[in-house]
Order: structure tokens, then C-alpha cells, then sequence
């Protein structure tokens, strides 16, 4: 018995390759021109900042080192980490000029009117800085606090700095086969997934954008932050691309890290966020929605 004859295909193989082409240049561009037109400032200066007397990033620095610390329902893991920080600097004799052991003077907390996202409460927590470097540290306390010795001894070999702006970021790059080991498929898919778009996309030279642990001299903190935009987990990400755009050494060392329970990153839902706003990043860069402007201290 004979077969059917098959039916023809409406378009010829190059007819149909063109106008895919043609598809994918179309929604390229869509994306593009929707990246552009939902693209937000972000204010230099945050209004929390002027509240009172604290000082901003502006000013000169008053202190050797400040820490900022972000945290939103962190009653269990905080006090660990503070605990651990406060033993950590007096026996470093930092805050040997504090009078009372949990003064003002030594800890401030600083309260924003809504949740702003941890990318927003780090910037508001460096624009009241008056260190004359400022460290990064997650409320869960997973870096111990000594290890700031090693993002120090990492800014200080990038030294002579330009113009004053060097970043020393804690790694965790050396312990991905232990975390590989011990995470599902799915966990382990997403996080290629996500270091890939990363490289791609943004930051080419740094193994792990996301570690929150990251030391930055005064005047780096100051042109960096005052262009970030984004306030959610991908703000790391878009400040290293600022430093790598603005030609601002930065050094990526090993720190010891535990996995601490109670994280707020939901895997599939945070890492789909944190994708959508790579790519947000490069296109609004790219189209001249977002632009750099240097800063300069009082």
C-alpha cells in the first residue's frame, strides 16, 4: 500500500531560518526597549541618611573601619555574628576610643521605612559610614569575623591605589566542589546557571560575586555605591560591574565559610530574579538608562 504523499512545508529551510533570525532580533530589541523604559534611578544619598546627625559617605572618614551588616528577621542568627564581630574588634583594640561597650558610638542601627531588599539596606548602611574602609558582613555570621584580616591583607597588596578606591571580596570558590557534593542536581544546575549568566553577562574576573563578605576603601565605596541601582540579592553583581567599568582594582581571597541555616534566598524563584536583573544590568548599561558618574568626597 502506498504512503500519502507528505505535505509541503510553507516556507523553504532558509525562509524559515531568516525569519527566525528576524523573531529573535524583534523580541532582542523588545527587551532592550522595555529594559530602557522600566529602568529606575536610584538617589545618591539616602534619605535615612540625613536623619539626625549621622554623617554620609561624602565626608571624611572619622573612623578606621566600618561595618555594615544587613539584616531583616535575623533575631537568631545576629547576635552570634555581633557577638562574635564586637569580641573580635576590641581585642584588635578598633574601638579602644568607645566609652561604653554597646554605646552609640560603637553600634548603630540604622531603620529603614519598608524593606529596600538587602542591596538596600547595604547602601544605606555605607552612605552613614565613617570609616576610612568599609566591610560587608552577612547577619548569619557564615565568614568568621577574622577573616577580615584576609580581605585586608588582599586590599593591601593592591596598593599603590588609584585615586584612592580599591575592593578586597571574600571567596568561596575553593570550597564549590564540598558545596557541589552536598547540593541537589537542581541547586547545583542553577548555580552553573547563575555563575555563567554572571560571567557573560557582567563580571568576567570574579569566581564568586556573591559572598557577602567584601572590604572597600572609602572612596571605592563612594563610586560605587552612588551609582548602584539594585536592591535586591543581584547588587553584588551590578557593584563589581561598576568597580570593572570605573577601573577599580579589586582582589578575590579565600575566607572560610559555613552553610548557617535560615537563609531568605528561595532557590528557584531568587535565582530567576537574580537572572532577570543580570540582564536588566548589561541592557540598561548598554542602552544609556543607567549611566556612571564619578563622586567626589567633601
Amino acid at each position: 500500500m502506498a504512503l500519502p504523499p507528505l505535505p509541503s512545508l510553507p516556507l523553504s529551510l532558509p525562509a524559515a531560518a531568516l525569519a527566525l533570525a528576524a523573531l529573535a532580533a524583534f523580541l532582542l530589541v523588545l527587551i532592550c526597549v522595555i529594559a530602557h523604559v522600566t529602568a529606575k534611578t536610584m538617589p545618591h544619598e539616602d534619605a535615612e541618611c540625613r536623619k539626625g546627625s549621622a554623617p554620609i559617605l561624602h565626608d571624611p572618614a572619622t573612623r578606621e573601619l566600618s561595618v555594615v551588616v544587613p539584616s531583616y528577621n535575623e533575631e537568631n542568627r545576629l547576635p552570634l555574628m555581633m557577638d562574635e564581630a564586637l569580641d573580635y574588634l576590641e581585642k584588635r583594640q578598633v574601638a579602644k576610643e568607645y566609652c561604653k561597650k554597646y554605646g552609640s558610638d560603637k553600634v548603630r542601627v540604622i531603620s529603614l521605612e519598608k524593606n529596600r531588599g538587602k542591596g538596600g539596606a547595604v547602601r544605606t548602611g555605607v552612605f552613614s559610614s565613617r570609616g576610612k574602609t568599609i566591610l560587608m558582613a552577612d547577619a548569619d555570621g557564615a565568614t568568621k569575623f577574622a577573616d577580615i584580616e584576609k580581605v585586608e591583607e588582599g586590599l593591601k597588596n593592591l596598593q599603590p591605589w588609584p585615586e584612592g578606591m580599591a575592593i578586597s571580596c571574600g571567596s568561596r570558590a575553593h570550597l564549590e566542589k564540598d558545596s557541589i557534593a552536598k547540593r541537589s542536581y537542581f541547586r547545583t544546575l542553577l548555580m552553573y546557571g547563575f555563575h555563567f549568566l554572571v560571567w557573560f553577562l557582567c563580571v568576567k574576573e570574579i569566581r564568586d560575586t556573591q559572598c557577602g563578605f567584601k572590604l572597600l576603601t572609602r572612596q571605592a565605596a563612594l563610586q560605587t555605591f552612588s551609582n548602584l541601582h539594585i536592591e535586591r540579592w543581584a547588587f553584588d553583581v551590578e557593584l563589581l560591574y561598576i568597580a570593572q567599568r570605573l577601573k577599580i582594582p579589586i582582589a578575590e581571597v579565600a575566607v572560610n565559610w559555613t552553610e548557617i541555616e535560615g537563609s531568605k534566598l528561595v532557590p528557584f524563584w531568587s535565582w530567576l530574579q537574580m537572572g532577570r536583573d543580570l540582564l536588566f544590568i548589561r541592557l540598561r548599561y548598554m542602552t544609556g538608562a543607567w549611566k556612571l558618574e564619578a563622586k567626589k568626597c567633601n
